[in-house]
């Protein structure tokens, strides 16, 4: 036994591969997932209501998918936005290389996936979407959000999915409360537990 996490830089588990079939945005694929990693059997439910309830993500631009996994929203945001760059965001090595064999795979060329610090500085977001790993801690996710909201271009949305008995009405409260000045947080749905959460960037402060 070990004591990985889907969120250990480098699981020390066996890597065990698996091939699953999932249809992401409107296109059936073969994918790979391994041990190590969050929900291999599957796309997660919690990710399958972020991408039933978000909108069309913008055409151009850069995008981003915070905590990635092995890849099914980044997969979703490159197929949707072949003319967009999608940056696959995550701290997990192998889930970094599943996405990268996956986009692959799939014959997609706009795919990024990179560890936190492989993001250039002066890169800014026309989305963000993110199943985040709540189970991190408080301190971890709330770092977390506070380094990648700021990035959105002004007006521009963040969509996340959290879920409602892991305490997604009071990480929108804080998001509220401590990123006032940063973002607005609503709400925009609810489905098989879990909320759907869009936080707009505010333009700049004057002055």
């Amino acid at each position: 036994m070990t004591n990985d996490h889907y969120f250990s830089p480098k699981p020390e588990s066996e890597l065990r591969r698996r091939t699953i079939t999932a249809t992401l945005a409107g296109r059936e694929l073969t994918l790979t997932t391994a041990s190590g990693v969050f929900s291999p059997e599957r796309v997660d439910p919690g990710t399958a209501v972020l991408l039933a309830g978000a909108p069309q993500p913008p055409a151009t631009g850069d995008l981003l998918d915070v905590g990635c996994g092995w890849g099914p929203i980044t997969l979703s945001l490159a197929l949707s936005s072949p003319d967009a760059t999608v940056w696959a965001v995550d701290v997990n090595e192998r889930v970094l290389d599943l996405v990268r064999e996956n986009a692959q795979a799939a014959g997609l060329v706009n795919v990024n996936a990179v560890t936190p610090d492989g993001v250039p500085d002066d890169v800014v977001f026309a989305s963000i979407w993110s199943n985040p790993p709540i189970r991190v801690g408080k301190e971890v996710l709330h770092g977390l959000l506070e380094t990648w909201l700021p990035r959105l271009e002004p007006g521009s949305d963040a969509w996340l999915v959290v879920q409602k008995n892991l305490g997604a009405d009071s990480l929108q409260a804080w998001m509220n409360a401590t990123m006032a000045d940063t973002v607005r947080v609503e709400r925009t749905s609810t489905s098989k537990g879990y909320r759907v959460l869009r936080a707009r960037r505010r333009p700049p402060a004057l002055g």
